[in-house]
């Protein structure tokens, strides 16, 4: 075993050491290779899971306009500020977008379906709204309209 398996905070601190002093042959250029990787990955995943949040209020928003209240209102534009923070800390998910957003959405409509007891079929299948409008601080979907 070493001392990354025993002691990951040791290991990690051993690391950047070694990595700062430039004695690159002593560092475990695997393992920090793993990491970063590992990284970029928490980075994605914690995008998608705000997207999925933003998109599961903004359905509960559109279905239950008799329960908006401004936990949901303010949830919706935390939710924005984050995504947008998120982005402009890593763009180079921009690019993934089409593929989180597709992801989140899933995502979204088993949430809401949880917590509004309608069935996932009362949303619809694909989501029908622009990163753009999710994202606007002006759009709040109406139930009574179709979203564009």
């Amino acid at each position: 075993m070493t001392l990354y398996d025993t002691d990951f905070y040791a290991w990690a601190e051993q690391q950047a050491t070694l990595l700062r002093s430039g004695q690159l042959a002593q560092a475990d250029i695997e393992h920090i290779a793993e990491e970063i990787e590992s990284m970029g990955r928490r980075e994605k995943r914690e995008l998608l899971s705000r997207l999925a949040i933003l998109l599961m209020h903004l359905l509960k928003w559109q279905a239950q306009p008799m329960l908006r209240g401004n936990f949901w209102r303010t949830t919706i534009k935390v939710q924005r500020r984050d995504i947008a923070r998120h982005l402009a800390d890593n763009p180079s998910l921009k690019p993934k977008l089409p593929e989180l957003l597709a992801d989140a959405y899933g995502d979204a409509t088993l949430l809401a379906s949880r917590e509004t007891g309608l069935t996932e079929t009362s949303f619809p299948a694909a989501l029908t709204w622009s990163f753009e409008q999710i994202m606007d601080d002006g759009f709040w979907p109406e139930a009574d309209q179709p979203p564009n």
